[in-house]
């Protein structure tokens, strides 16, 4: 019965006629060989029939058993493609070689007489090669050619980027039929690709032409696959097809690919980061790998929007054990699981904990030993921190003093702590507890010599708690989308590109740094709000109220990344600025600072903590804000 079994599956099947095929083909490229080199004289007959009969002997024994080695009866050679070329080439050139090789001992030792010709050999592994290549890559032709279509209409497609990306959608197009998407033509900027045609898609214009396009071509969607490409381009393509009634997707951006969070042929509707992109910058990504390759990484709020993301990341570049601390167990347990299944490979230890518990970060650090850690827990919305002001203290300020100071302890090489740009000239709680935590670890980077450092940005598009979630919420319940002032103004970055420039910027810090990420220009909140409608298929003021409901207390109309009057040096990076000098206050004043905020804290006196925050941290003006008088200030 179980031989039956295994005879029966199709895979094995199909690789038994592939075997008894190779068993042909080997002694059609033999008998070939000698046909090329010497017909079939009586010469041949007289001189070269027996040394004939041993190459064949000698391959049939060979080869198979070369190509076996090779893996070449275990491929799906449906889905040959350039790796299987390399490997055929590989294995023909292998076994041709043993085949010589052992030719020449026998006819040297006189097995068989007399003719031979070294030219022979030759041809044979160019037959050989073609041969065996060209019917493995048969098959894949004749299994593409017999791909049935569903009984769906065909869509028209026109692919926005005719480099590796595009011909990656078009060839999956090609393959899978079924899925009955048809590409009709390339759209694309490089004067080299006009005219042409890859993989017998003609390249039919440029970008700017898609107006014109869509005029003249009976087209139903439109794919843009360049995943660098900048906002303005995903921008101008998604407002045409928009005003055309087309459909539009695509692929992800190239820090979500660097990430890992997505694969290249996975497609998509194109989202309000998409058209927020900027042009990417990928230099000295060798840093990177240098630092956290082999290495025992520890990220604290590894639940978190930036925790998980940094993790994606880190995971990407080959860390021996990464510990995901945090204190929600079940997003822990989200990004556990995502990270088990992209990286079977790398040691994940899942550790709920919070940062506040100095006692319990003793026992992880202890046991699990990390050598660079990333701090990204941290409570951050602005108008809940001032209605709960203990809690900032708490979590903020002393939650990543207990983190240094075991850190220190455990003798961590790197700690990198994930800031904001509501740390400069703070106007809430919230950017003062963070200043006070990025003191706390460049006190720290001063007194031991260590790598401790600071990295600050804006907004991050997408993470939890932030405004994009929130305005889809509004758009999906019908609205009304609700905006503090029509004048604010916001930086924002991607999470993947923020994730990414941060550990290009720890992987550069030497010890005490502050880096500044390049957030580019700031984006007003009203203008993103209507981009997030018309993305919905709708229109602002039409099928979706926008109101105005006044600044909240703690809110700046604008944020700031640069302090006026400091110097910031550029770095290798071009997107990533050093702080010459940041303002610290002595490693005294600080930790008696903290203990008064400890004490007040336990009084629950936060009008205390406020003043005290306000007359400590550099250019903040908390007591300027006054907190929520209740909760509605707080939405």
């Amino acid at each position: 019965m179980e031989s039956t079994h295994k005879f029966s599956n199709p895979m094995t099947v199909r690789n038994r006629v592939v075997f008894f095929a190779d068993i042909l083909l080997i002694t059609v490229a033999v008998l070939g060989s000698y046909a090329l080199r010497l017909e079939f004289t009586p010469d041949f007959m007289r001189f070269y029939l027996q040394g004939a009969l041993w190459l064949i002997g000698i391959s049939l024994v060979i080869k198979p058993a070369v190509f076996y080695l090779f893996g070449m009866y275990r491929r799906l050679w449906i889905y040959a493609s350039v790796n299987e070329l390399k490997l055929i080439t590989m294995a023909v050139t292998t076994a041709s070689l043993i085949v010589s090789i052992v030719f020449v001992i026998l006819f040297w030792l006189k097995v068989f007489g007399p003719g031979f010709s070294r030219s022979v050999l030759a041809i044979d592994w160019l037959l050989s090669l073609l041969l065996i290549g060209g019917m493995r890559f048969t098959l894949r032709i004749l299994a593409e050619s017999r791909a049935p279509r569903s009984n769906g209409k065909t869509r028209k497609i026109i692919v926005v980027g005719a480099g590796n990306a595009g011909a990656l959608v078009v060839k999956e197009m090609q393959k899978n039929r079924q899925i009955n998407l048809e590409p009709v033509g390339f759209l694309d900027d490089d004067p080299v690709k006009q005219k042409h045609s890859l993989l017998g898609v003609p390249v039919i214009g440029r970008i700017t032409d898609l107006t014109n396009v869509l005029d003249e071509r009976q087209v139903d969607e439109v794919i843009i696959a360049i995943p660098s490409a900048p906002g303005r381009i995903v921008r101008l393509v998604a407002d045409i097809c928009r005003l055309k009634g087309v459909a539009f997707r695509t692929m992800p951006g190239i820090y979500e690919l660097l990430g890992g969070k997505l694969s290249v042929s996975r497609l998509r509707e194109v989202e309000i980061t998409d058209l927020l992109r900027r042009e990417p910058v990928r230099i000295h990504e060798e840093l990177i790998g240098q630092v956290l390759e082999g290495k025992r990484v520890l990220v604290t709020g590894a639940g978190g929007s930036i925790g998980r993301e940094l993790c994606r990341q880190i995971a990407r570049w080959k860390a021996s054990s990464l510990v995901l601390l945090g204190h929600g167990e079940n997003s822990i347990f989200e990004a556990l699981l995502e990270l088990k299944q992209d990286y079977p490979g790398l040691e994940l230890i899942p550790v709920i904990a919070d940062v506040r518990d100095s006692v319990r970060l003793k026992a992880v650090f202890a046991k699990y030993k990390p050598e660079i850690v990333f701090h990204a827990a941290a409570h951050k919305h602005v108008p809940l921190m001032q209605f709960n002001v203990e809690e900032a203290i708490t979590n903020n300020i002393l939650g990543t003093q207990n983190v240094v100071q075991v850190a220190e302890a455990f003798g961590v090489q790197r700690l990198v702590l994930i800031s904001t740009d509501k740390a400069v000239h703070p106007a809430n709680v919230y950017g003062a507890t963070k200043r006070m935590a990025e003191m706390i670890v460049l006190d720290a980077a001063l007194r031991t010599g260590k790598a401790f450092s600071v990295v600050r940005f804006g907004n991050v598009l997408g993470s939890r708690g932030s405004v994009v979630p929130l305005f889809k919420r509004m758009i999906a319940s019908g609205g009304p989308l609700q905006i503090t002032h029509p004048d604010m103004f916001r930086f924002f970055m991607t999470i993947p590109e923020a994730v990414h420039l941060v550990l290009q910027a720890a992987a550069m810090g030497k010890g005490g740094e502050a880096f500044l990420l390049n957030m580019g220009e700031q984006i007003r909140i009203l203008d993103l709000a209507e981009d997030l409608i018309r993305l919905s298929g709708l229109e602002p003021g039409k099928d979706i109220e926008i109101i105005f409901t006044g600044v909240r207390p703690g809110e700046k109309l604008r944020e700031e990344l640069w302090e006026t009057g400091k110097t910031y040096d550029p770095t290798a990076h071009p997107d990533i600025f050093r702080s010459a000098s940041e303002n610290v206050i002595a490693s005294e004043t600080l930790a008696i600072t903290i203990q008064q905020l400890a004490e007040l804290v336990e009084k629950s006196q936060s009008d205390e903590i406020i003043s005290l925050l306000d007359s400590v941290v550099p250019g903040s003006a908390i007591l300027a804000t006054l907190p929520p008088a209740d909760l509605t200030d707080v939405l």
